[in-house]
């Protein structure tokens, strides 16, 4: 079905990196989530009130506030597909964050009521009017709800839209609310056991749960959360892949929405390299990345002594200690400075995540250093790998 809706409602839909073919998925998307929900929101309320059950009531309550979920995320989705402007030179993909955002605050108010309403029937509960009708009506809202779920989450992953990927977790947490619901009706139409206002209590939680994910991930986008793995070993890898450099370190990357991603990280070259060809170089690594990956990315160029043997041998003595310490930390930046009385071992150290003893690790390199030569000093900067 994603594919026959693809094929005739989207232009050149293999070009997902491009703004108005995103856009388009987006409206795609959100529509169809619109108009399933709405129908979803309009049948469980009727049948709610024909069949006296607060917990289906609940879930077309629930629908409903799906179906603003799908407004929000067709909002959103038009307004990040805005070019960049004078006021906002990062363009707009932020705002994908922001409607996911609102996404998730709207499904945990949800919740809450849902779960308000489930205390009140397990304190006076009620029986329920059951029907066949009602019976394959919920049976037919789980199939769409599973249905929307795999295709809320194809285009999301297709686009990498958070809007859309929070509504598919939505639509998941509503697949196993919806079959509460009819659980609660089965057991009472053979047992006789008035479970409703517990099963509502289950609609509730499972509600207030995908909320709670949805904000918490769409939060750590926006505070800037640990860049992809694979995002960052892939730079590298082009990066080392050039003759020139010689080491790439301090890399970070700075995400203003999908498919807006700019990067900055340091590249070792040689102090007695061509100033020139370096530089071509750079250039050359930089337009690849940016080809390659669509990333943007600048370049710093950090100049190394690669052929003085004493500075060379310092250094992997140095390395060596570090690697016994912890074979996740590494250095770079090395560099001898001479002075009349102490000789300045100067680098940047780089510890893995949670690594929390600095200043006990700085003593033991001083230490260390003392060892290769008493007038050795050192100069250490710390720096986290969160990569």
């Amino acid at each position: 079905m994603l594919q026959f809706l693809v094929n005739r409602l989207i232009k050149n839909p293999w070009d997902v990196k491009n703004p108005k073919v995103r856009a388009a998925y987006g409206t795609m998307g959100a529509v169809t989530g619109i108009v399933i929900n709405v129908l979803l929101s309009a049948v469980k309320f009727l049948l709610g009130a024909f069949s006296g059950s607060l917990a289906i009531t609940a879930d077309a309550v629930n629908n409903l506030s799906d179906a603003s979920a799908s407004v929000m995320s067709l909002v959103t989705v038009r307004i990040a597909g805005k070019p960049d402007d004078k006021q906002h030179p990062f363009g707009h993909g932020r705002m994908e964050y922001i409607g996911a955002l609102a996404v998730g605050v709207l499904i945990t108010l949800a919740g809450l009521r849902l779960l308000q309403e489930g205390v009140g029937s397990v304190l006076a509960p009620s029986p329920l009017t059951v029907e066949p009708v009602t019976v394959v009506a919920l049976v037919v809202a789980i199939l769409l709800k599973l249905w929307l779920y795999f295709f809320y989450g194809a285009i999301a992953r297709r686009i990498d839209q958070q809007t859309l990927a929070a509504a598919a977790k939505d639509s998941l947490s509503d697949v196993a609310a919806t079959g509460t619901v009819l659980v609660s009706i089965m057991v009472q139409g053979i047992f006789d056991w008035r479970i409703d206002g517990y099963m509502s209590l289950l609609v509730a939680l499972f509600v207030l749960k995908t909320g709670f994910l949805v904000c918490k991930d769409t939060v750590d986008r926006l505070l800037g959360e640990k860049p992809n793995p694979e995002l960052t070993r892939g730079i590298r890898t082009l990066l080392l892949k050039y003759e020139g450099i010689l080491g790439v370190h301090d890399l970070v990357v700075h995400d203003y929405g999908p498919g807006r991603c700019i990067a900055s990280v340091h590249a070792e070259v040689s102090a007695t390299g061509d100033i020139v060809a370096v530089h071509e170089i750079i250039d050359k690594a930089e337009r690849e990345i940016k080809r390659e990956l669509g990333i943007e990315v600048c370049i710093h160029t950090d100049p190394i002594v690669t052929d003085d043997p004493a500075t060379n041998a310092v250094h992997d003595q140095m390395a060596a200690f570090l690697s016994g310490v912890d074979a996740r930390i590494t250095l770079h930046d090395f560099r001898i400075v001479p002075g009349q009385k102490q000789i300045s071992l100067v680098f940047d150290c780089v510890l893995p995540e949670g690594f929390g003893a600095r200043d006990a690790l700085l003593e033991e390199i001083a230490a260390f250093a003392r060892t290769l030569d008493p007038r050795y000093g050192v100069i250490v900067q710390f720096d986290t790998d969160f990569s």
